[in-house]
Order: structure tokens, then C-alpha cells, then sequence
């Protein structure tokens, strides 16, 4: 009988997007998770900024508890390429990751140049090696690079990575296939849980992705087939923002509804991968 790799838990910033990064390491320790993912640039002008970057006190407090609970930083976040000169930018966040011992940088494409978007890119991950950081590229069902082919076509060319999610695969139709052709380039899964029905438009889109997705395993997502189409070792992090049961539960709370939740998805899945192996 063979052992498989445990596949570590995260918590996602945009899970608990108001709670400061120093707070979140505690809060996912308490709650069992290995890492978190930490937003070092915010990604619209209503969120809180967090300033990470070396030499400020949150990054000091940051990771003192992380050394305290043995929570790690996995993923820095969130850079929107938009066609614009934005490599201050991600120089900056990329300064904010190694101090965080992060290893990818995770960054959406909006800019419909495709040539200039590989370009982009490559230089990215050019600038990353200096700070041991990966840009990975989320394919987002309402942004230009929406779909896993066209957002590893990009990786490929540009020697980076890509990240799945598991609200974005549903939404713009993903398939088992396209995993399975594109599987080496996953570092991390991003997992939640939502109705079968696509938001009829674009800000519809939006405000499901960043404020209101499911629990994992309550809705009609196939999660446990998408985690056991990764190899037993991907990490696999917690993505569900929740403004409604975030108010019910607590930050705290909320937490150990997803951790639970995950866990159960990841059983699942474990069987699926045993029964596939017989």
C-alpha cells in the first residue's frame, strides 16, 4: 500500500479580503490551515491596503507570527496586466513575496494585445527569479485570458504559471482535458463551490467572484474530480469570499467552516484517486 503526499490547505486573502495578513496567519493556524495567500497590492480602490514591504511593521508582525504558528505565506497576490507599464509595480510586490518567503506571484490578463500580454509575462518572470517568485496566471471568466488553453499557451512561452480556480473552470466551461494537458504548470488550486448557473453578465461575474462564491462541497461544482485531477501533492487553497456568512460566522468562524469543508472535498477526492489507481 501506497502513501500519498499530504496535500497542504490554504486560506485565501480574498476568503477574509478585510482581515489584515498579521491577523489571518492566526486565525488560519487556529483554524488548521498550513499557508495563507497575503494581497500585497489591493485590487480595487475600496479594499485595505496592506503594506508588506520590507521594513514596514505589519510585515514584522506578519512574520513573527508566522514563526509562531508555522503558518507560511505561499502566494502573494493580485496583479491585473492591463497593457500598462506596471513593472515598478511588480517589482515592488515581488520584494513584498521574498520577505514573505512566497513563491508565486499571482497576476490576471485584461490586456487583449496577446503579443504584448507574452511579453509582459516573460519579463515578469525574468525580474522573479531575482526574488525566487513565479508570476502565475489565472485564467478569470470575465477578464481577456479567461480560458486554461489560452492562459498556458501564455505560461509556456513565458516560462511562468498557472493557477486554477475552481469558480472561474466552471464558469467559462473548462474541461477535464484541458487539466490534463496542462497539469505541470499548476502550482497551487484555488477551491469553492457555486450554483450550475453562469451570472447572466459581466458585473454579475464580478460580484460572484469577489463577494459571494459557495462553500466547497454545498454547491454543484464537481470539486472532489477537480482536486483528484492534480497530483496528490498540489496544494490546494480555500478561495471563498462570503460577505453574508462572513457577518454570521466571524472571521474565526468562517475559517473553520472552510477548513471542514475542504477537508471533506479533499477526502473525497482521495478516494476518487484510490479507486482510479485499482
Amino acid at each position: 500500500m501506497t502513501t500519498q503526499a499530504r496535500r497542504q490547505v490554504g486560506l485565501a486573502q480574498l476568503s477574509l479580503v478585510g482581515t489584515a495578513p498579521p491577523d489571518l496567519v492566526t486565525i488560519a493556524a487556529e483554524a488548521g490551515f498550513d499557508f495563507i495567500g497575503a494581497r500585497v497590492r489591493p485590487v480595487t480602490a475600496a479594499e485595505r491596503a496592506y503594506d508588506l514591504h520590507p521594513g514596514s511593521p505589519m510585515l514584522k508582525e506578519t512574520l513573527a507570527r508566522m514563526r509562531d504558528t508555522g503558518v507560511a505565506v505561499k502566494d502573494i497576490e493580485f496583479l491585473l496586466l492591463d497593457g500598462s507599464e506596471q513593472r515598478e509595480a511588480w517589482l515592488r510586490m515581488m520584494e513584498a513575496g521574498h520577505a514573505l518567503g512566497a513563491g508565486s506571484l499571482t497576476v490576471a490578463g485584461a490586456d487583449a494585445d496577446t503579443a504584448r500580454l507574452a511579453d509582459t509575462l516573460a519579463r515578469m518572470t525574468e525580474d522573479g527569479r531575482d526574488f525566487g517568485i513565479v508570476p502565475t496566471l489565472e485564467p478569470i471568466s470575465y477578464q481577456a485570458v479567461h480560458s486554461i488553453p489560452a492562459a498556458a499557451e501564455l505560461a509556456r512561452a513565458a516560462g511562468c504559471n498557472i493557477v486554477v480556480d475552481a469558480l472561474h473552470f466552471n464558469r467559462f466551461g473548462g474541461t477535464f482535458e484541458q487539466l490534463a494537458a496542462s497539469v505541470d504548470l499548476v502550482p497551487l488550486l484555488q477551491l469553492c463551490d457555486g450554483p450550475v448557473q453562469r451570472p447572466a453578465s459581466r458585473e454579475e461575474l464580478v460580484a460572484e467572484s469577489r463577494s459571494e462564491r459557495g462553500v466547497p462541497g454545498e454547491g454543484a461544482f464537481d470539486l472532489a474530480a477537480l482536486v483528484a485531477a492534480f497530483p496528490a501533492g498540489t496544494p490546494v487553497s480555500v478561495e471563498t469570499p462570503s460577505d453574508r456568512r462572513v457577518a454570521q460566522l466571524g472571521e474565526q468562524g468562517w475559517a473553520r467552516a472552510l477548513k471542514a469543508a475542504a477537508d471533506a472535498v479533499l477526502a473525497a477526492a482521495e478516494d476518487l484517486q484510490e479507486a482510479g489507481s485499482k
